[in-house]
C-alpha cells in the first residue's frame, strides 16, 4: 500500500502503519484505545492512542495523526483516524496466520509456512494443500484441519473485508459470522443496529458507525428505534426493570441528537410491535423491555400460585420439632430462630433475612433436618459455585448453582426444568437470594411444582443483584410473604471484628479502626492513591502471607468499588498480575487483556455449552499457541476455551465488589479512596467487608469510608414487583 497522508481540519496528518502487538486498553463503549504497535521505520514498539471500534493483537492498522509528548507515558502517536488494513508484508501475513484466524496454525507453524511459501502461502492453503506436507511437522491430519478451517474462513474472509471497510475488526467479524452465518453481510446491511443486540462486544456506538457508513441517516426511524432501545437496555443493565418514559426520551435525545417527535414515533413503533411495554410505577409513566415485564408479572403470579394450598408434608408440630432438632444439631436456637422454624414448616413460601453472625446457617440446617426427617424431597441452590459449596458444607446436603439446578438444554436453548418439566421436589431452598435478579427468579419459580414450598434466604442489606430488579427487597417490602428478619448477633460471632465492623457499617456508624494485634479486621490509613497501589501489592504478596499464612492466589482476594482509575480493578489486576505471576510458561494477549499460565481468571457472562457462568473463578492451566486454546481449571473441572472465546474472561487478581457477591474468601483487601466517589455507598462497603471470612483489610482514606457509610443504599431501581405482589392479595399472606 502506498503511503498517503490525510488532512483533517485543514491540517496535514502523519501516517503510521504497523502490526498491533498489544492492546493495552480498549473501551467497547467509546472505542478509545491504547495500542502498542510494531511500526515501519521504528526500532521499538510505538504507543498509538485514538478511537477504533474494535482491534486485536496481530491486526495491521493504518493511523493518521501527530506525535505528542505525554508527561507520564512519554512519546505517543495521537491518531485522529485508525483503520485496520489487510497484511501486505511477510511479517504481517505471519502475524495474521498465527493470530488464531485458522485453527491448526499457531505462531510456530505460521512462521514455517511463511518461510516455505512466502507471499504464495494463501494460494497454497486454498488451491494446493498437499504442498503443506512438505513443511516439517505438518502431517495429513494437520493438513486436513488447516484446509477445513480455511474453507470455513473463505466465506468469512469476504465478510471480513466488507465489515472491516465499515469499521469492524477481524475478531468481531468472526463473531458476527458465527452468529449470522453466510447471511452476515445481508443482515448487517438490512439493520446494522441488530449487531448491538445480537453480538457480544458490539455496542450501539459501534453499530451506529457502521450504519452511518451504510448510508442510514441521523434522523431515520430505524436509528431512533435502535437508540431508544439501547438507552433502555443500558438502564436495565444498571439494574432497573423499567425506566421513566420522559427520562428515556431525554437521554436518547442526548445520545442521538434527534428531535423529540421522531423519538416518540420510535417508542410508539417499538411498543406497537410488542418490544416495549408501558406501565405506571407509583404514578410515573415507565417503559419496560417486553421480556423483563413478562418476568416481573410472572414472578408475582407464580409466588401467589405456589403459596396457595397446604405445605407438601404432613403437619409438623413446631413446639415438639424444635427441641428435637436442637438435640440433633447440638445447639440451642434463639427466639427469632425458633419463630423462623415455625414459619418455615407451616408456610409454603418463607423469607429469612439477616446479616453476618445472626445464625442463618444454623437455622437453615435446623429447618432442613426437620424436613428431611419427614422424607421431604429438597433441592438447595445458590447463585454462585462458591455459595453452593458453602451451603453444602453447612447443611451436609448437596447444593448446586441455580443454573445447574435448572439444567440447560442446548437444543431448545433454555433450561431443562420449566413449567412442562418441573423439578422433582417438595421444597426449593434459594440461598444468597439478594443476588437473584428478576429473570433468574422467574426461571426458578416456573420450575417449581405448584405443590412444592419455597424458602428464600439472603441478606437484604447487601448490594442488590447485578441484573435487573430488587427481588429480595421487593418481596420483603411487599409485606405479602411471611418473613423473619434475624437481628441478634451470637456471642461467638460477635467476637469477630469483621462482624462487628459489618454491623456498625450497616447501622450507619464508622467501625472501630484502631489497630489491634491478633485481630481479623484492620484499617490502613493512606491518603495518597498512587502510594496505595504498591502497598496493596505488598500486602497481598508479602505481608499477609507472612503474618497469616494465606496463599496470595488462592486465599487472598482484592476487591474494588469500581473498574476504572488507578485503584480500579482493571489497573490493580495488571499490577498484581506482574507481581504474582511474573514469569509464566506461556502467555497470550486477547481482547485487551494478557492471559498467562497460572493466572486467576473470572467468567463475565454465562456460557451454557461450557457450563461456566458469570462470576465463576478458575486458574489457567495451559495455553497452546498452535491449537489456539486455553485450558482453565474451575474447582477441579477443566474447561477448554479457544482464543477467540476468551472475550468472556478477565484476570481476577482483583474483582469489583459487585462481582464478589455470593462468594467468601479467607482474606480480603479493599482499597477505598475518594476517587471512588460515584460508587461509595453503604451497602457496597458492607457487602465487601462481609466477603472476608478470616481477615479483612481496608486501605485508604477514612474520609472515603465515612462518605460511603453516610450514603444509604443504592440509587432507587425502577421496579414494580412490590405492587404486583400486593395486588396478589391474601393469596400469599398467611
Amino acid at each position: 500500500m502506498q503511503s498517503k497522508n490525510v488532512t483533517t481540519d485543514q491540517q496535514p496528518l502523519e501516517r503510521l502503519h504497523g502490526i498491533v502487538e498489544r492492546v493495552t486498553f480498549h473501551s467497547e463503549e467509546s472505542g478509545y484505545s491504547v495500542l502498542r504497535i510494531k511500526a515501519k521505520g521504528h526500532r521499538e514498539l510505538v504507543t498509538v492512542i485514538g478511537f477504533v471500534s474494535s482491534v486485536s493483537p496481530g491486526e495491521n492498522i493504518e493511523s493518521f495523526g501527530e506525535w505528542v509528548q505525554n508527561k507520564e507515558y512519554g512519546k505517543q502517536f495521537k491518531a485522529k483516524v485508525i483503520r485496520t488494513v489487510a497484511p501486505s508484508t511477510l511479517e504481517g501475513i505471519e502475524k495474521y496466520l498465527g493470530s488464531g484466524m485458522v485453527k491448526g496454525i499457531g505462531p510456530h507453524f505460521a512462521a514455517k509456512l511463511v518461510k516455505a511459501f512466502a507471499f504464495e502461502v494463501f494460494d497454497v492453503i486454498e488451491k494446493e494443500p498437499e504442498r503443506l506436507k512438505t513443511v516439517e511437522g505438518i502431517g495429513p491430519k494437520r493438513v486436513e484441519r488447516i484446509t477445513s478451517a480455511w474453507k470455513d474462513q473463505k466465506v468469512i474472509r469476504s465478510i471480513i473485508v466488507f465489515l472491516q471497510s465499515h469499521g469492524v475488526s477481524t475478531s468481531k467479524a468472526v463473531r458476527i459470522f458465527k452468529t449470522y452465518g453466510e447471511e452476515a453481510v445481508e443482515r448487517v446491511q438490512a439493520n446494522p443496529y441488530q449487531l448491538a443486540r445480537d453480538i457480544h462486544g458490539i455496542g450501539f456506538k459501534s453499530a451506529d458507525i457502521i450504519a452511518e457508513k451504510l448510508g442510514i441517516t441521523k434522523n431515520s426511524l430505524i436509528r431512533a428505534r435502535a437508540g431508544t432501545s439501547f438507552v433502555l437496555m443500558e438502564r436495565v443493565q444498571a439494574g432497573h426493570c423499567a425506566y421513566p418514559e420522559e427520562d428515556l426520551l431525554k437521554e436518547a435525545s442526548q445520545l442521538l441528537g434527534i428531535q423529540d417527535s421522531i423519538l416518540r414515533d420510535a417508542i410508539t413503533a417499538e411498543a406497537a410491535e410488542g418490544h416495549l411495554i408501558r406501565e405506571s410505577i407509583e404514578g410515573t409513566a415507565c417503559l419496560y423491555p417486553a421480556a423483563i415485564h413478562h418476568c416481573e408479572d410472572q414472578v408475582a403470579g407464580l409466588l401467589a400460585a405456589i403459596a396457595r394450598g397446604p405445605a407438601p408434608w404432613q403437619k409438623i408440630e413446631a413446639d415438639k420439632a424444635i427441641p428435637w432438632v436442637e438435640k440433633q444439631v447440638s445447639l440451642e436456637l434463639a427466639d427469632l430462630q425458633k419463630d423462623a422454624v415455625k414459619t418455615a414448616v407451616t408456610s409454603k413460601v418463607t423469607v429469612i433475612t439477616g446479616g453476618p453472625g445472626t445464625g442463618k446457617s444454623t437455622l437453615t440446617k435446623a429447618i432442613l433436618t426437620i424436613l428431611k426427617a419427614k422424607n421431604v424431597q429438597i433441592a438447595l441452590c445458590s447463585p454462585t459455585g462458591r455459595a453452593a459449596k458453602r451451603l453444602t458444607e453447612c447443611t451436609g446436603m448437596e447444593a448446586k448453582t441455580i443454573h445447574r439446578t435448572l439444567g440447560f438444554d442446548p437444543k431448545k436453548g433454555g433450561f431443562t426444568h420449566d413449567r412442562d418439566r418441573p423439578l422433582p421436589i417438595d421444597l426449593l431452598l434459594i440461598d444468597e437470594a439478594s443476588m437473584v435478579d428478576i429473570q433468574l427468579m422467574y426461571a426458578l419459580l416456573k420450575a417449581v411444582p405448584q405443590k412444592a414450598a419455597v424458602i428464600v434466604i439472603g441478606d437484604v442489606d447487601q448490594l442488590p443483584s447485578v441484573g435487573p430488579g430488587c427481588v429480595l427487597a421487593d418481596i420483603i417490602d411487599s409485606g405479602m410473604v411471611p418473613t423473619v428478619r434475624l437481628t441478634q448477633v451470637f456471642r461467638q460471632a460477635a467476637q469477630s471484628r469483621i462482624i462487628q465492623a459489618a454491623h456498625r457499617i450497616n447501622e450507619g456508624y464508622l467501625p472501630e479502626l484502631e489497630h489491634r494485634e491478633a485481630s481479623d479486621f484492620y484499617f490502613i490509613t493512606s491518603d495518597d492513591p498512587e502510594a496505595i497501589v504498591p502497598k496493596v501489592i505488598d500486602l497481598v504478596k508479602n505481608r499477609i502471607p507472612q503474618k497469616f499464612g494465606f496463599d496470595p492466589l488462592r486465599e487472598i482476594q482484592v476487591l474494588c468499588p469500581m473498574q476504572r482509575g488507578t485503584l480500579g480493578a482493571r489497573n490493580l489486576n495488571i499490577e498484581l498480575q506482574k507481581a504474582l505471576n511474573p514469569t509464566p510458561t506461556a502467555r497470550v494477549e486477547r481482547f485487551g487483556y494478557s492471559f498467562a499460565v497460572s493466572d486467576k481468571v473470572m467468567v463475565l457472562q454465562n456460557d451454557y455449552d461450557k457450563e461456566v457462568f458469570n462470576g465463576d473463578m478458575g486458574f489457567i492451566r495451559g495455553i497452546d499457541a498452535e491449537e489456539q486454546e486455553c485450558l482453565i481449571d474451575f474447582d477441579g473441572r477443566e474447561v477448554l476455551f479457544e482464543f477467540g472465546e476468551m472475550d468472556i474472561l478477565q484476570p481476577a487478581y482483583t474483582v469489583t465488589i459487585h462481582k464478589s457477591q455470593g462468594s467468601e474468601y479467607p482474606a480480603v483487601v479493599i482499597p477505598i479512596v475518594t476517587q471512588h466517589y460515584m460508587m461509595l455507598k453503604r451497602n457496597l462497603v458492607y457487602t465487601g467487608v462481609t466477603r472476608g471470612k478470616k481477615l479483612v483489610i481496608l486501605i485508604g482514606q477514612k474520609k472515603a469510608l465515612a462518605i460511603a457509610i453516610k450514603a444509604i443504599g443504592q440509587d432507587a431501581r425502577w421496579t414494580n414487583l412490590k405492587a404486583k405482589l400486593q395486588g396478589s392479595g391474601s393469596a400469599i399472606a398467611r
